[in-house]
């Protein structure tokens, strides 16, 4: 799994306003793109008439980013209206491998489901896991 970052800034007063504008555009085009597990933006007022604005969604693989960013995925992706808005900008996206343990899904599967999962489940979510990491590596998974 890979997270994919990016950060901007905007004057605080047209947050709320920036913040509905990337939702119904760059969340918006994140989520129907096959591969994209997930996106969230996370703003923080830094007490200076600007408020960060951050990005960050997950995807199944590096093929999956392209569907979205094209195929320099390192370049950040712009909407028509951002000009309106961010007084800076970067230009580039972070992009981090997710490591995550079987036991901290499966500590996230109780909290969800609010029992432990069964033995059934436990094996599900491992093939699972180590398919989306092998994946991830561009390396096939273990035979057994």
């Amino acid at each position: 799994m890979i997270a994919r970052m990016w950060r901007g800034w905007v004057r605080t007063e047209q947050a709320d306003a920036y913040v509905a504008y990337i939702t119904g555009t760059g969340l918006r085009e994140y989520a129907a793109t096959p591969g994209n597990l997930g996106c969230q933006m996370w703003t923080r007022d830094l007490r200076d008439r600007r408020t960060e604005v951050l990005t960050v969604s997950w995807w199944e693989s590096r093929a999956a980013i392209v569907g979205f960013a094209g195929s320099d995925i390192e370049a950040a992706v712009f909407y028509p209206e951002d000009d309106e808005y961010l007084v800076d900008r970067e230009t580039t996206v972070s992009h981090m491998a997710i490591w995550t343990t079987v036991m901290g899904l499966l500590a996230l599967w109780q909290v969800f489901h609010q029992q432990p999962p069964t033995l059934e489940q436990i094996n599900q979510i491992f093939e699972q896991t180590t398919t989306i990491v092998h994946q991830t590596i561009n390396m096939p998974p273990p035979t057994p």
